[in-house]
């Protein structure tokens, strides 16, 4: 149990470094003399070990999360004013994204659930209706799923072209879904709501059509990765969401800065898979190759990037 004497020893160094934090302001680093950046460096890793004591206490939550968010804050200002070095973008991705990730994945996992919702009511909405589903797909679209014809092959005649517009359009809707966070998180959530409803009314079209092997054949390889890459710039989203209207003990504009700055990682991390998502979707997804061939590389990407995001950035033990 942490003790009032522990306290009370331990808490001028946390003031000092949120004076620290406060002196630095917009300028970041650059605001700060010699003497004060070795003391942050040292401050933080002395917070950081205070904080894991203070996570042993239940009875100490209140200052689990104050430390947490004080220490969130020094690490923004110290990685700001780092230079730039070789193997930093080596770094980011097989450290930094992971451990963002892990950190925030419940944004991630509620960005998902919209997305979910979305999608099912699409899809009941859908059978329901047959002209909520023309509404949605477009008399072009709609009539080649009645006549029993996908409407993906097409792309197999222009592989290169193809892949590269999915790539764009990709990473242009994923950094969307991010962005509009911004509107109080408005912005993500209907765009992550109207997808899944996009995604349900086609996948109830296929359904009547007899044509869901087909549909779910071709979506299986490229969407184990885009999908979750959608779903992570979500999760971006809604954090920018959260540090505009839930700031905590933090000023609005730090807040920001912290979960923006967690927000910004997540959406930069995903373009590496929204590169390998474009290329399988332009070559791969609409081959003429079997279901199980497809469902298997989905597995296998899925498999692949459910272990990096757990896994990877990992101190060994």
């Amino acid at each position: 149990m942490i003790s009032a004497r522990w306290l009370a020893k331990r808490k001028p160094y946390w003031d000092r470094l949120e004076v620290i934090i406060k002196k630095a302001g917009p300028r970041g680093a650059g605001a700060l003399a010699h003497s004060e950046l070795q003391e942050l460096g040292l401050l933080y890793r002395q917070i950081a070990a205070d904080l894991a004591s203070v996570r042993e206490d239940p009875l100490s939550q209140p200052w689990a999360g104050f430390l947490n968010q004080l220490l969130a804050r020094a690490h923004n200002l110290i990685y700001m004013g780092r230079r730039a070095r070789p193997g930093g973008i080596i770094g980011f991705y097989r450290v930094d994204f992971p451990r963002t990730f892990r950190k925030t994945w419940s944004y991630t996992a509620l960005a998902f659930m919209l997305f979910l919702a979305g999608a099912l009511a699409g899809f009941f909405t859908g059978l329901a209706d047959p002209s909520f589903q023309r509404f949605f797909l477009g008399p072009e679209m709609s009539d080649t799923i009645d006549r029993r014809e996908m409407w993906t092959h097409s792309v197999l005649t222009i592989k290169p072209l193809a892949s590269s517009a999915i790539m764009t359009n990709n990473l242009s809707v994923s950094f969307t879904v991010f962005a509009v966070g911004i509107i109080g998180g408005l912005g993500t959530v209907y765009l992550l709501a109207m997808n899944g409803v996009l995604m349900g009314v086609i996948g109830a079209a296929c359904w009547q059509a007899g044509m869901s092997l087909q549909l779910w054949s071709f979506v299986a390889p490229h969407g184990a990765l885009e999908l979750p890459a959608v779903f992570i710039a979500g999760g971006g989203g809604l954090l920018l969401a959260r540090g505009l209207l839930f700031p905590g003990e933090l000023p609005r504009r730090e807040a920001l800065i912290v979960y923006g700055g967690q927000g910004v990682r997540l959406a930069l991390g995903i373009i590496p898979l929204l590169l390998v998502a474009g290329v399988l979707e332009g070559f791969f997804s609409p081959s003429y190759l079997p279901a199980a061939a497809k469902f298997t590389c989905s597995a296998a990407a899925g498999g692949l990037l459910l272990l990096y995001l757990t896994q990877s950035g990992r101190n060994p033990s």
